[in-house]
């Protein structure tokens, strides 16, 4: 009986250990982060239009914003090009600011540390929430060095990728991550339900969709999809390797989901296209705003009417080329319930760019999910060919820009 009443005290002993063990390690406050200081030296930076989302619940708010956001992702240029027949091209970056967008500054400042305390860990340890990368899905971390960024070269990037907070994208975490569990699940669906959506009813209102939720239906939070939330780092690397590696952080590309989301950064990295001709032109993100970018496919879904967006990211100016780049960025992407083809827009009809009209017949019936998954598998195993294109279900994209 002793016995029985000793094993019985024990054991509730050890759950008290646990659980005050637990409280202590939930307790433990988060290192503030602070932001690297800005570059001093002159850039060439591109001017973005800011679409304000305080006006969306406005009377006529809504309408005003996708009249401002059609000029972002579609406006033309229609003098010629020298030596060519074509007068369209895209004057536009893609890319466009968000203020009044419902995240606190703490809170951003918060996810910024909470991927700090992340790559604080040991590489073997990040190495343990490796995602299957070579099945196409980046849930969970993508190791140094995963990619080849120039011959016998590879990347100075890591990232952490958190999918949406739904059964099926379930996985093992790190304790940074557990422990910020229900915090970071605040963030996450907040981007994605509040801001995202608010962003594709504009895009159903440029298309002239009759139901504007006709792009949120395919981008449901709950549905499934590879939507995440990233925790990106670049490594500062020698003078000597940099120019080896041809000063590239990132390769030029599009982004393959539909919206990517890129929170304050000060370190001067990213960089833009208008056109194929154009130079590049570097992005600043300041305090209060975030950077937002079309994805590939929201330009299939229009046909190419609303237009992807180019950029690439290379070393820092000189002043910051020692500091390592912490990033926090969301990507919308869409669901397996959505699939790859043109939507039934009367604009589209109208400029002669509908599903049936300028293109070859098409597959029926991909899930637009494909493209993504085989979009990350062709970022796994890429080849240095610029011209490299994917094609699926009558579309194709080029994986990477120089």
């Amino acid at each position: 009986m002793a016995t029985e009443t000793q094993t019985v005290t024990e054991t509730v002993q050890q759950q008290q250990q646990q659980q005050q063990q637990q409280q202590q390690v939930e307790a433990r406050p988060l290192e503030k982060y602070i932001f690297p200081e800005e570059t001093r030296e002159q850039l060439d930076y591109a001017e973005l239009v800011t679409i304000d989302l305080g006006l969306y619940d406005q009377p006529g708010g809504k309408e005003k914003l996708a009249a401002q956001l059609r000029d972002i992702v579609h406006e033309v240029d229609h003098s010629p090009r020298e030596g060519s027949g074509v007068y369209a091209r895209l004057t536009r970056t893609g890319f466009f600011y968000v203020t009044n967008f419902g995240l606190t500054q703490e809170q951003i400042n918060r996810q910024y540390a909470i991927g700090e305390e992340f790559y604080a860990l040991s590489f073997e340890e990040r190495l343990e929430y490796r995602a299957p990368l070579e099945e196409g899905n980046y849930n969970g971390y993508r190791p140094l060095g995963s990619v080849e960024i120039a011959p016998g070269q590879r990347d100075n990037v890591e990232m952490y990728n958190l999918f949406k907070f739904i059964p099926q994208t379930q996985r093992s975490q790190p304790e940074v991550i557990r422990r910020h569990w229900a915090e970071i699940e605040r963030v996450h669906r907040h981007i994605h339900e509040n801001i995202a959506h608010k962003l594709l009813r504009l895009l159903a209102i440029i298309l002239e969709l009759p139901d504007e939720d006709a792009l949120v239906r395919g981008h449901r939070y709950e549905a499934n999809c590879d939507s995440a939330l990233r925790y990106m780092m670049s490594r500062a690397r020698s003078k000597e390797d940099d120019e080896r590696c041809n000063h590239l952080y990132t390769r030029g590309h599009t982004d393959f989901g539909s919206l990517t989301f890129v929170f304050q950064q000060p370190v001067a990295a990213l960089q833009v296209k208008r056109s194929a001709e154009a130079e590049w032109e570097w992005l600043r993100i300041p305090e209060g705003h975030v950077a937002v970018n079309i994805g590939d496919i929201v330009e299939l879904l229009s046909n190419g009417y609303l237009k992807s967006a180019v950029h690439r990211v290379i070393s820092p100016p000189e002043d910051q080329a020692s500091v390592d780049r912490l990033g926090l960025l969301y990507f919308v992407r869409p669901s397996d319930g959505m699939d790859l083809e043109v939507v039934d827009s009367p604009l589209l009809k109208r400029l002669g760019l509908s599903k049936d009209e300028g293109r070859e017949e098409k597959q029926a019936g991909i899930p637009a999910t494909e493209w993504v998954r085989a979009r990350v598998r062709r970022n796994w195993t890429r080849s240095n060919d610029a011209k490299e294109v994917l094609a699926m279900g009558g579309f194709q994209t080029r994986v990477v820009y120089d």
